[in-house]
């Protein structure tokens, strides 16, 4: 069974082909730049031997319907296909951003799929229209394909009212839907699921505190393999220090901005989630410029990894109580999986709760699953590189697998 994954954003299409017998790539790609003067595509072909064959185009891609017939075109190339013809692709599977209520798992793509995912576009305007987009044109390009929906959102709707209601009048959440999402859904899925095989115990048995840490960044917790907390809320902007996001900040910030600085709502917005978090504080949103800086005595930069790191550790400490028992905490993502100081300082100081880190183990760290806890530690402590794309073509197969 080959499974396409796709990632559709307003200027550009993601993709990765899965041959699901070995759950192997056979090809990926981006499409970047549509609808502007210089467009390009991007194209890796992932050969049985190791090798990599890229192949690369330039020019002007009118629309998503122009950048997916691009992809077709080098799926099938005669000269270094993967496939025969399209028809060789089983199903589609689409990333998209918001479910809200109406999704708790993936789904076989409908038109009352795609009428739930419009009704969405006000909890995720920058994300769901671009993600129908994606499904629409996928589903007249590839018309004999199943089309599924994995949805970032569906991971997070076992968190329980009590951990997704915010303290607000409650006809704004009956009303307006104003709650508490989360997003990362997949990739703490595919983390923790991970983790169970490595712990070789069922995940349904197992409490786990997954952190993902990239530009944007959050954390979730899992009790008994289900989330029951996650520290991004309503939008992406809550929770963890980020890149360019605050994270938690007072609710009469963006008053004291518009009073006191006569800011309009666009200005507010713009500073809370492009200006803000590490870029804010010391210049950059690029860690490693951030430890750069900070190898060099700068005062900001050190106070940004200060204020970054006492936020994860924060968070450890919540959820660990929220939890009650702890087997495991799992490191992830760009940040995650490559900082050892960033694992190391979230980590500081939380000895006594028996999460103790091997100094050698964490910095000596290369790529793959590694257990960087010490022998003594009560909590294993874990790098998992996360592989988003591989769980949306799992989620798909398991649908695909269903309906036959």
């Amino acid at each position: 069974m080959k499974i396409l994954v796709i990632n559709t954003g307003s200027s550009s299409i993601k993709y990765q082909l899965f041959n699901m017998e070995n759950q192997t790539v056979l090809c990926s790609g981006v499409v970047e730049k549509i609808g502007e003067d210089h467009g390009s595509l991007a194209h890796k072909i992932f050969k049985e031997n190791g090798d990599i064959l890229k192949k690369e185009y330039e020019g002007h891609i009118g629309d998503h319907q122009t950048g997916f017939k691009h992809i077709v075109d080098y799926l099938i190339n005669e000269e270094f296909g993967v496939i025969s013809d399209r028809s060789e692709i089983s199903a589609v599977g689409h990333r998209v951003v918001h479910g809200g209520e109406t999704f708790k798992a993936p789904t076989v793509i409908d038109e009352a799929v795609i009428e739930a995912i419009t009704r969405n576009i006000p909890l995720a305007p920058l994300h769901n229209p671009s993600n129908l987009t994606g499904i629409e044109v996928a589903m007249s390009v590839f018309p004999e394909s199943k089309q599924i929906a994995v949805f970032d959102t569906a991971f997070h709707q076992s968190i329980p009212p009590y951990a997704f209601m915010y303290a607000l009048p409650y006809d704004l959440y009956k009303n307006n839907r104003v709650r508490r999402y989360g997003f990362h859904g997949t990739s703490h899925a595919y983390v923790s699921g991970v983790c169970a095989e490595y712990l070789k115990r069922p995940l349904d048995e197992l409490n786990i505190i997954t952190i993902h840490l990239g530009n944007g960044a959050s954390m979730a917790a899992l009790k008994n393999g289900q989330c029951i907390d996650t520290s991004m809320g309503m939008t992406p902007l809550e929770g963890l220090v980020m890149g360019t996001r605050t994270g938690d900040v007072d609710p009469a910030l963006p008053f004291f901005l518009a009073d006191h600085l006569h800011m309009s709502l666009k200005e507010i917005d713009t500073i809370l989630n492009k200006e803000s978090g590490l870029k804010g504080i010391c210049g950059t949103n690029d860690m490693r410029e951030v430890f750069e800086k900070r190898d060099k005595g700068d005062k900001k930069a050190i106070l940004a990894l200060d204020i970054y790191t006492y936020r994860i550790k924060k968070y450890i400490g919540s959820y660990y109580a929220a939890l009650g028992s702890l087997d495991a905490i799992v490191f992830t993502a760009g940040i995650g999986e490559n900082s050892p100081d960033i694992r190391k300082f979230s980590c500081a100081g939380l000895e006594n709760m028996g999460i103790k880190i091997n100094e050698e183990k964490n910095n000596s760290y290369k790529k793959g699953l590694s257990e960087i806890s010490t022998a003594d530690s009560r909590v294993k402590v874990l790098i998992i590189p996360t592989n988003e794309e591989l769980r949306i073509a799992q989620e798909t197969k398991k649908i695909i697998d269903g309906l036959s």
